[in-house]
């Protein structure tokens, strides 16, 4: 066991000084070394080392980027280095400055002496839980500000792997978003995973695995502890991993979970921004109904619980909507730094009146934007942490904000206009055109990219007060599970013993607006199923537009239509469902044969 003094010190004294301080003292624990480190920086010294731990020191590490008074360490065995190697090269340091030790060397060196021919043996680590085989970890780091405490932990847990003879990959999470990404074929390599976050990390792709979660904190201070416990975890019953899922609703979730797979590029992007606007288009919407639960024009009168309750969902929640659209678009393309050009590119566009549209070109621009800086600007480590919170967010906001207000706006603000005042204006055969259109994208891929892009046009015009398409696209989509429903009652020698029970669930996703109902049907007999459903939900648009219904809620099925004047007319949108239920059930009957002569294809 040696003992080691040093001093860590950079010019802000924040990040790069407590990650090497951080390295150093892990390091040196693993391998059985006492070490103590004085920090310096711009706000003073920490951990000041005093002359009794210089005495007693066997040698001095200076990991400094600044000048450093060396005068108190004559006499010692000093290794000079930067920051940076110590926190990224951590054990080599501490080998170079025990090498000077081995060597006698009894005054600082000119230039770091040389490597060992061997590496200082480490105090054995407590043995690791069995592992599957493949002796490979993944990992997760993450903290609100994704700055120190991220990549901290990060190489605390990559430290303690290597001692226990394990390999690992930590992805981290930080400000300038995901660094070293896990891929598929790791993960599922990986004996285990650790997740050290105080923030919120999805585990949807860690299925079937064993998932250790801790903080942060408790990877940087105790990783070896961490690794201990991850690897002691129980291994995942058999066939908890969705591969080996079986039913009618495990084949509903996997044939979404496909189609989310295959979103790729701008789509998945368009996807991303409206998944995080539809709560606050759900929310605005029903509250903008309850207005006018007192009166349609009872919110005019200022001080009632009318004038309020629109306050809230028009004048906020339907406020935040193309701000929200454009920015996690933006954040889908670039991660974090694409956050604040994006909703403010979406501000923007809602004031200029470009609405949807302006969001969608305004939170890909700002995406791309935000993206092309971070991965173009390179700055010394030292103001590193200046480029997410200063330099992206200042340069790609200005960019964006200019566009916008200069270039984009005005002309993608003309072309809304227009198509607003068309739609609002369609009337007999161009609206069950328009009907008929939206309702057979809706049943022909059943919430795959056809689907969602009606369903984005949809949503994108209640921001401009444009209901009918709404109504039209949620009775179509709900059309499809409802006709299949229907038909295993009543056709019941079409469909196998299996389908005629997974009708009745089917029933309760149509009527709770999920079109992914249908697929495990249409899957097994793709030829007849699908321009059957295409024809009900046809049928049930046309009459939706064809009657003026109108929609404030963009989800919901059935459920929503007991909410006052969220529908409207009620009766006749109920009709149009019906309609279009009875027409897939009729074309099923007559196109489908007998469960024992169906083939798949």
């Amino acid at each position: 066991m040696a003992r080691l003094v040093a001093v860590t010190a950079c010019p802000t004294g924040i990040a790069h000084t407590v990650m090497a301080a951080e390295a150093l003292r892990r390091t040196a624990a693993l391998r059985g070394h006492v070490i103590d480190v004085e920090t310096q920086g711009a706000e003073g010294t920490g951990s000041h080392l005093g002359d009794a731990a210089i005495e007693a020191a066997d040698a001095v590490i200076l990991a400094a980027d600044i000048a450093v008074d060396e005068e108190r360490f004559a006499g010692k065995p000093v290794l000079r280095t930067t920051t940076a190697r110590a926190i990224r090269e951590t054990g080599r340091v501490l080998d170079e400055a025990l090498a000077g030790v081995t060597a006698g060397a009894t005054a600082p060196a000119a230039s770091p002496p040389p490597r060992p021919a061997v590496t200082p043996p480490a105090v054995p680590a407590p043995a690791p839980a069995t592992t599957t085989g493949s002796g490979l970890l993944v990992a997760i780091t993450a903290c609100p500000t994704g700055i120190a405490h991220t990549f901290m932990a990060a190489e605390a847990l990559k430290r303690a792997a290597e001692a226990k003879g394990l390999r690992i990959k930590v992805e981290t999470q930080g400000s300038v978003g995901a660094k070293n990404a896990l891929t598929p074929e790791e993960i599922a390599e990986a004996d285990a995973v650790i997740i050290g976050a105080d923030t919120h990390v999805p585990t949807d792709r860690f299925v079937g695995k064993r998932l250790l979660k801790t903080s942060v904190g408790e990877a940087l201070k105790h990783p070896g502890r961490v690794v201990d416990e991850a690897l002691a975890l129980p291994p995942p019953p058999a066939g908890s991993g969705g591969a080996a899922a079986a039913g009618y609703g495990d084949a509903v979730a996997q044939a979404k979970a496909r189609q989310k797979e295959g979103q790729a590029g701008p789509y998945r992007h368009l996807l991303t921004g409206v998944s995080f606007m539809l709560p606050f288009v759900v929310a605005g919407g029903l509250i903008i109904a309850l207005s006018f639960v007192f009166g349609i024009e009872a919110f005019k009168e200022p001080g009632t619980l009318p004038a309020a309750l629109m306050q809230i969902g028009g004048e906020a929640a339907f406020a935040l909507m193309v701000p929200v659209l454009a920015g996690y678009i933006a954040y889908s393309i670039a991660d974090r730094p694409g956050l604040a050009p994006g909703f403010i590119g979406g501000m923007l566009a809602a004031k200029i009146g470009a609405g949807f549209l302006g969001g969608i070109v305004a939170g890909f621009l700002a995406g791309y934007v935000a993206r092309w800086l971070r991965d173009n600007i390179h700055l010394p480590a030292t103001l590193e942490g200046l480029k997410p919170v200063l330099v992206i967010p200042l340069l790609a906001t200005l960019v964006v904000g200019l566009m916008m207000i200069y270039v984009i706006g005005t002309p993608v603000a003309a072309i809304m206009a227009g198509l607003t005042a068309f739609l609002q204006g369609m009337t007999g055969a161009n609206a069950v055109a328009l009907g008929l259109l939206l309702g057979a994208m809706m049943a022909l891929d059943m919430g795959g990219p056809v689907n969602k892009a009606a369903y984005a046009f949809a949503v994108g015009l209640l921001a401009s007060n444009t209901f009918t398409p709404m109504a039209a696209v949620m009775a179509a989509g709900m059309t499809p599970p409802l006709g299949l429903a229907l038909a295993t009652v009543i056709a019941r020698n079409r469909f196998t013993a299996q389908e005629q029970e997974a009708g009745k669930a089917a029933a309760v996703l149509g009527l709770a607006f999920i079109t992914e109902g249908a697929i495990p049907f249409a899957a097994r007999d793709p030829l007849r199923v699908i321009p059957c459903l295409m024809a009900g939900s046809a049928v049930a648009g046309a009459l939706s537009m064809w009657f003026g219904c109108t929609l404030r809620a963009p989800h919901g099925g059935a459920f929503v239509l007991a909410i006052p004047n969220a529908v409207a007319p009620l009766g006749l949108y109920v009709l149009a469902i019906l309609a279009g239920t009875i027409v897939t059930t009729l074309a099923l009957v007559v196109v489908k044969r007998p469960a024992e002569a169906v083939a798949p294809g």
